[in-house]
């Protein structure tokens, strides 16, 4: 079983340091090497996701990955790097997030996480969750306190209205849940956990537990 390996991790730290075109053309080797080394994770975690998530059979590492370079056209932060390898797993890829929830890992020295849900979805799509708590909250409520989900997430994630969202009752019992406007969970990881042999068993396992959630979501959508 692959893990991240800790070249990985010297990689992303030392780009951190040196943000720049002129060091990332010298080290570009360096860099090809650490992509590789994730990627070869990111496909081995597909694979292993698909035992519980077989819709995502078939689906490649480079299709979930994420670009190093950054979009700086409306950023008043001009680096050109993104100092972190991410990958969004799920259906069609991480081009098709508007339409389902997925799964995501982050690497990044001392900033490394785990997550998985909704992310800024669109407005129907976020309109169909909302009415599917508002009709069946008892569902939502039972999974987010289930001891397997409570192993990882105390809560879910996400920014909210300060008032309740337009054709919903302010005095629905569960308004702030539908306050929401992404419905995702995320737990941060230490850098001592990312490159340990058993980071894959313990991703697979985290994946596992946000599962009940993301088909409360996928079929909130059909």
């Amino acid at each position: 079983m692959s893990k991240i390996d800790k070249s990985v991790m010297e990689f992303l730290g030392s780009l951190a340091a040196n943000n720049s075109k002129e060091w990332f053309d010298g080290n570009r080797s360096w860099y090809a090497d650490a992509r590789r080394s994730f990627e070869v994770f990111v496909q081995e975690l597909i694979d292993g996701t698909v035992e519980f998530e077989p819709v995502l059979k078939g689906l490649e590492a480079k299709s979930c990955i994420y670009r190093i370079n950054r979009d700086i056209r409306f950023s008043n932060d001009k680096t050109p790097y993104k100092t972190n390898f991410g990958a969004l797993i799920m259906k069609g890829g991480r081009k098709n997030f508007t339409r389902h929830p997925g799964y995501y890992i982050h690497v990044e020295p001392g900033k490394s996480f785990i997550s998985g849900g909704a992310y800024m979805p669109p407005p129907d799509m976020l309109a169909a969750i909302r009415m599917r708590i508002s009709e069946q909250p008892e569902e939502l409520l039972e999974i987010i306190n289930s001891s397997g989900f409570r192993k990882y997430f105390s809560k879910i994630e996400g920014s909210r209205l300060k008032k309740a969202p337009k054709g919903f009752d302010p005095a629905h019992k569960h308004i702030e849940l539908l306050k929401f406007k992404d419905y995702y969970v995320d737990i941060h990881v230490p850098d001592s956990r990312i490159t340990e042999p058993g980071y894959m068993h313990y991703v697979l396992d985290v994946f596992r537990e946000i599962k009940p959630f993301h088909d409360f979501i996928d079929s909130s959508c059909d």
